[in-house]
């Protein structure tokens, strides 16, 4: 982790304390950061903070307002930041369940989400379990109690639910039918791996590491996950059928148990 990002990361957690002041509990780097998988120039910076008490919307618009990329500027592609109260982080919950979301950089649009149902189901709701259960296993605090004490893991049934629906929402999403290489595919066929390592090994690795934790075991097909790392380092993507059989042969495996 670059000083910069360090920097970064510290100045979100101060400017949220002054504004939260006594119902800040505690701030956490979350998503690659949390699993050593941080790429300048591609990973966005994934922050979860923690309150004691549900947000005021005058004290929610404060916090977005001093965390604009215009006012604390953002060092990598973009900030995503997720605010839950404590209670939610601490209950398990598959649901959404924050207080506030913010999506803003300068290689990402400004998106604020003041409450859960303002969220469009079509962008999915499967995003924010799946982080806290991450951030369970491996949350970063930069300040405030260790992430496993203050977010507590899925239990088996809910995870099992939403890595499906996470699957579900990749595979929704339009892809050429051709052979080409598809943008976005490896990403696609990477979060397939990680979602499938999570449910045989219940362990969270970055989406690299899933992939070739699974290339290790002999999982087929060998050459779109390949082709999918490869694609990190600037190498050509696979196209669009071979990750979509990917992506449908990991969910069949997933659903199989429910």
């Amino acid at each position: 982790m670059s000083e910069e990002i360090k920097r970064y990361l510290t100045a979100i957690s101060e400017t949220a304390r002054a504004v939260l002041a006594r119902n800040f509990v505690g701030a956490y780097a979350a998503g690659s950061l949390a699993l050593d998988a941080f790429q300048a120039g591609r990973s966005d910076v994934d922050i979860a903070l923690l309150c004691r008490d549900p947000l005021s919307e005058a004290v929610k618009r404060e916090l977005i307002a001093r965390l604009r990329h215009n006012v604390l500027p953002c060092p990598a592609r973009g900030l995503e930041l997720v605010v839950y109260t404590e209670a939610v982080a601490r209950s398990g919950t598959k649901e959404p369940g924050f207080e506030l979301e913010l999506n803003d950089g300068p290689a990402m649009d400004f998106r604020q989400t003041l409450q859960p149902s303002d969220r469009p189901a079509d962008d999915g709701t499967f995003w924010y379990g799946l982080d806290r259960s991450i951030l369970h296993q491996s949350g970063r605090a930069l300040s405030g109690p260790p992430a496993a004490e203050t977010f507590a893991d899925l239990s088996a049934d809910d995870l099992r639910c939403l890595l499906i629906d996470s699957l579900h929402w990749w595979m929704a999403l339009p892809t050429p039918a051709n052979d080409e290489p598809a943008a976005g595919a490896d990403d696609a066929v990477l979060g397939a791996c990680r979602a499938l390592v999570r449910y045989r090994d219940g362990i969270w690795l970055s989406k690299i590491e899933a992939g070739r934790h699974l290339l290790s075991t002999g999982y087929q097909p060998t050459e779109v996950i390949e082709q999918s790392i490869a694609a990190r380092s600037g190498k050509p993507s696979p196209s669009g059928p071979q990750s979509r059989m990917f992506q449908r042969g990991v969910l069949e495996e997933i659903s199989a148990s429910t």
